[in-house]
């Protein structure tokens, strides 16, 4: 049994684990328009975070990729901020 060092922590591993399912969907398992529909809609939601529950929630994702164990889902939570609207990408 696993034991979140809080309710925020908790939360964000199971919206990770929600998104990371979605986006490893194929055709056949959900329809593209409704996994494109749930991403945009979390990433709407976390775009209204204060300043900051942004910082908090960042930090939180950074830690757990620390802790990730397989590359793909690390390079998922490590381009998670970005992704979805956290921080302003590079171009």
């Amino acid at each position: 049994m696993t034991v979140y060092p809080s309710l925020t922590r908790a939360l964000a591993e199971a919206l990770v684990d929600v998104l990371w399912f979605v986006e490893g969907c194929t055709d056949e398992q959900m329809d593209p328009d409704d996994a494109v529909t749930v991403l945009e809609g979390v990433a709407h939601l976390v775009t209204q975070l204060s300043s900051d529950q942004r910082s908090e929630f960042i930090d939180l994702l950074g830690s757990m990729a620390a802790k990730e164990a397989d590359p793909s889902r690390r390079t998922f939570l490590e381009g998670f901020p970005e992704g979805f609207g956290l921080v302003e990408g590079d171009s």
